[in-house]
């Protein structure tokens, strides 16, 4: 198993996604929730992520929940890293969003999360998207000096461009890039990786199994009315009746190398990049617990050269987001 760590903590080599737990992907249930994040902390998976809009903070709560109830002698914290976003405000049942990088909104922000993850402070606090009319150098003042009175403990970005990386890096160093990355969405290879690799931030992938579209176990004809994924392009029409081709695929060389297809879609990445570090996201303790075992899958480079054949980025039908989603993400 590799040994990875963040935010001067030792990390599981693959996170907990908590989005699903308050938002996005139907009905969820509270009790479940506190019961996965149990088994998660007992498998040792101790990083989790979560942001401020998920749920409109009912994420974050959940998590602070967890500590007050499991927590009681305040030695589980250390041993966990969290990490939350700020930058995306929304309406209750609206996808639509405005980016807010204010100084001002940061500090209200960060507090606001301090208080729901009833928690001391932050591990990793994330840019979640970047807004340009707020001066690069503000926002990462700003967070520089969250740093220094202890309210967190790493900066992160998300969704960003190579530049900003770079930028940001150098004004105050950063703890974590984080971007969708899996087999299906592979953009990021090209210079997002390698720049953090160059600076030694760490890289965490968001989705990595494709919205679940990647474990052969969706059908898109059965989600709910509340399951983001019926506005994806990748979900739908042509694009969804091409992309299933190349699961069914990615299906048969799981079978044939005895590895579900979660576990090759999260083996594949770990195996690629040392600095790496998937989330994967689940309200299921057995899926946690088949995702949980993929670190220690060791992959060979024609296998991991045969994934890259299959989904290559000209491979894919389907943007990753409908028009709304883009709000804040740099190209």
């Amino acid at each position: 198993m590799q040994q990875k760590s963040l935010a001067n903590t030792p990390i599981f080599p693959i996170g907990l996604g908590c989005m699903g737990m308050s938002e996005f992907y139907g009905d969820s249930d509270d009790q479940a929730s506190l019961a996965l994040l149990d088994k998660a902390y007992e498998l040792g998976v101790n990083f989790w992520d979560s942001a401020d809009t998920y749920g409109f903070g009912h994420n974050e709560a959940l998590l602070g929940e967890w500590l007050k109830t499991r927590d009681t002698n305040h030695q589980l914290r250390e041993q966990l890293v969290i990490a939350t976003k700020f930058g995306i405000v929304r309406q209750p049942g609206q996808y639509e969003r405005y980016i807010d990088n204010s100084p001002d909104y940061i500090r209200y922000a960060c507090d606001a999360s301090l208080k729901r993850l009833q928690t001391d402070y932050i591990d990793v606090y994330y840019c979640h998207r970047r807004n340009p009319d707020t001066p690069l150098e503000e926002m990462m003042h700003a967070l520089g000096h969250l740093l220094d009175t202890g309210k967190i403990r790493g900066i992160g970005l998300s969704e960003v461009n190579a530049k900003t990386i770079r930028r940001a890096h150098a004004i105050h160093p950063l703890s974590a890039v984080q971007s969708e990355y899996s087999l299906w969405t592979r953009e990021v290879e090209t210079e997002i990786i390698p720049v953090c690799a160059e600076l030694g931030i760490q890289f965490v992938a968001y989705s990595p199994l494709g919205r679940a579209f990647l474990t052969g176990k969706v059908d898109t004809s059965t989600l709910t009315d509340n399951d983001f994924r019926r506005i994806l392009p990748r979900f739908h029409g042509q694009a969804a009746v091409h992309n299933q081709t190349l699961v069914d695929t990615l299906s048969q060389l799981a079978n044939t190398w005895q590895l579900s297809n979660a576990q090759l879609c999260l083996a594949w990445m770990l195996n690629k990049y040392a600095h790496v570090i998937p989330i994967a996201g689940t309200r299921r303790e057995h899926y946690l617990i088949e995702n949980s075992a993929a670190a220690d899958v060791i992959l060979t480079p024609s296998q991991i050269a045969r994934l890259d054949k299959l989904f290559h980025t000209d491979s894919i039908t389907g943007k990753r987001y409908p028009d709304a989603g883009w709000s804040g993400i740099e190209q």
